[in-house]
């Protein structure tokens, strides 16, 4: 008996001390495995070495909290999970979760906080038993390492899509955008990008919006090409310094001295965008005492430019069924209202939904477009935006009222199909100037590049931002609809694309299969589902109740 007992006793405390082992060595050894399908569990490399080796904390205040409807609480789950990813990585990650409306002594002035400091929030429209509440959701994050923050879109917003795609898509994108503002957070600003001047370019203030969304990320200087008429090599030398040019809506045309310096340019690896326009037509230069413009061919001397790297911008204009409205006032004198109008020359574009670049991307708004014609060479070309099969091609020169928006259109003329209005080009550019005379004496002239990249925009309002009262407003933002489109965050894409050594702006590629229930199906099977869930569980219950005591009775009797 003695000798049984300590046996037990001995089993037991292996038992125990096993038990301690498995626990420690879980610990040290913690692993997990994504089993799903699309792998939406999983962080891409890129991902894992922006936080591997962080310096100091990184605290993050999510602020998708409270009581959310299904669409949202999916979305709060998967932050929650992506979060515990990137915590697994690195244990200088923290979180705070926030409901910014928990207390009502502090709701209105974090409402106003919030939506001051750009997270603005999602009015959620609830119809359900019969009437109609709304609710205001901050699907938004904030971002903070060392002396720095910003702020995370957690929600992609489209003012075509029905709620449960938006989650959808943004569930898709949520690795990239976490791992872009940790990116931003962490590294430096190191990449150079100069904003082209001289050649009638937009003003500052029209750029306000968009260079304020780049300035903490990138340095960012003007550079002026009238140097190059004086000293040439010099202004070469000295634009070889950035990384990437904006052109943003030049009015005046380039001369072959300034045409060759960004020639060689991009030669060398040089990123370049270019807002350009073929046609001149401005909406500001209707609003006249007669409400009428003519549009007339606008010549930069860029024709062979463009076409030499594969591609053509087409001097005529993109009218579109599918656009956006103009306000305009009907009525007279006192009795005038203003009321929006849809303005067929300012197509709404829709995105390459097979590009990292402009994957899940709203739509983005035109002023007046050209159409893009590419061409056969040896550089690729990827459609990033076009108008809508409903669009027509109006020639110049053509005279344009806003009277014309009172009549409806004739929808049979808008059969031009679908017109390309950004163009991405990519490849070994060969020079323009290749077998020609130069302008100007360049030793160690390139005819051939290295890979290079560059993006062609056929309208130069697409990167220009509202002004009302000598105030920059946010770019893409519409204040007649109060919607907002995808322009800024387009063009960002654009510049992260451009710049991007590390493949990040690919995360964006990643797709997630998301199952959601069909809601019409619950509403009218909700008795039948109720009663197999909660009835039918306790009724087995009963039974089995009644039938183990006959059996014991029956046994023991």
């Amino acid at each position: 008996m003695t000798k049984l007992k300590n046996n037990r006793v001995i089993y037991i405390a292996v038992v125990i001390v096993g038990l301690f082992l498995i626990n420690y060595l879980s610990e040290l050894l913690y692993y997990r495995v994504d089993l799903t399908k699309d792998k939406r569990y999983t962080l891409s490399d890129t991902s894992k070495s922006i936080v591997k080796d962080l310096e100091s904390p990184l605290v993050l205040d999510i602020f998708l909290e409270g009581d959310l409807p299904t669409e949202f609480k999916l979305l709060q789950s998967q932050v929650k999970d992506f979060i515990e990813e990137f915590q697994f990585v690195s244990n200088k990650i923290s979180v705070n979760y926030i409901d910014p409306l928990e207390d009502e002594e502090t709701r209105e002035r974090n409402i106003k906080e919030l939506t001051n400091a750009g997270l603005n929030p999602f009015i959620n429209t609830d119809k359900s038993d019969g009437k109609i509440t709304q609710n205001l959701i901050f699907p938004w994050a904030f971002a903070s390492y060392k002396d720095k923050t910003v702020k995370i879109p957690l929600l992609k917003r489209s003012i075509t899509k029905p709620l449960a795609e938006q989650v959808d898509n943004s569930i898709e994108v949520l690795e990239y955008a976490f791992s872009n503002g940790f990116d931003k957070l962490i590294k430096p600003k190191a990449k150079k990008i100069a904003v082209l001047r001289g050649n009638g370019e937009l003003e500052d203030i029209y750029l306000a919006d968009f260079l304020k969304a780049l300035g903490p990320h990138y340095n960012i200087a003007p550079f002026t090409l009238d140097s190059v008429a004086n000293n040439p090599l010099r202004t070469l030398k000295d634009l070889n310094q950035f990384d990437l040019v904006i052109a943003a809506k030049p009015t005046e045309a380039f001369s072959e001295e300034e045409k060759l310096a960004l020639d060689q340019f991009i030669i060398n690896g040089g990123k370049s965008l270019w807002l350009t326009e073929a046609v001149v037509m401005d909406k500001d230069s209707l609003y006249n005492d007669k409400g009428t413009t003519v549009s007339t061919l606008k010549d930069l001397n860029l024709n062979d430019f463009f076409f030499k790297y594969g591609l053509r911008i087409n001097p005529s204009l993109v009218k579109d069924l599918y656009s956006a409205p103009i306000m305009l006032a009907f009525g007279e004198g006192s009795q005038a209202q203003l009321q929006p109008v849809k303005w067929q020359y300012a197509p709404l574009a829709s995105a390459n939904p097979s590009h990292p670049m402009t994957k899940n991307l709203g739509l983005v708004r035109y002023d007046f477009a050209s159409p893009i014609d590419t061409l056969k060479n040896t550089i690729k070309k990827t459609v990033l935006l076009q108008s809508s099969e409903q669009s027509k091609l109006e020639g110049v020169p053509k005279a344009i009222a806003l009277s014309t928006v009172t009549q409806p259109p004739d929808e049979a003329t808008y059969n031009a199909g679908s017109q390309n209005l950004a163009v991405l080009l990519e490849g070994n550019f060969t020079s323009v100037y290749d077998n020609r005379v130069l302008p100007f004496k360049m030793p160690g002239f390139q005819a051939q590049g290295k890979e290079n990249k560059m993006i062609v925009i056929s309208d130069g309002d697409v990167i220009k931002n509202n002004v009302i009262k000598n105030r920059p407003q946010e770019l893409g933002f519409d204040n007649i609809s109060g919607q907002a489109f995808a322009n800024k965050e387009f063009l960002l894409n654009a510049v992260s694309y451009l710049l991007d050594d590390t493949g990040l702006i690919n995360i964006r590629a990643k797709e997630i299969d998301i199952a959601y229930l069909d809601a019409n199906k619950i509403k009218n099977n909700k008795t039948k589902w109720q009663l197999l869930n909660i009835v039918l569980p306790l009724v087995l219950l009963g039974v089995f109740g009644l039938l183990f005591q006959y059996l014991r009775q029956r046994k023991y009797s």
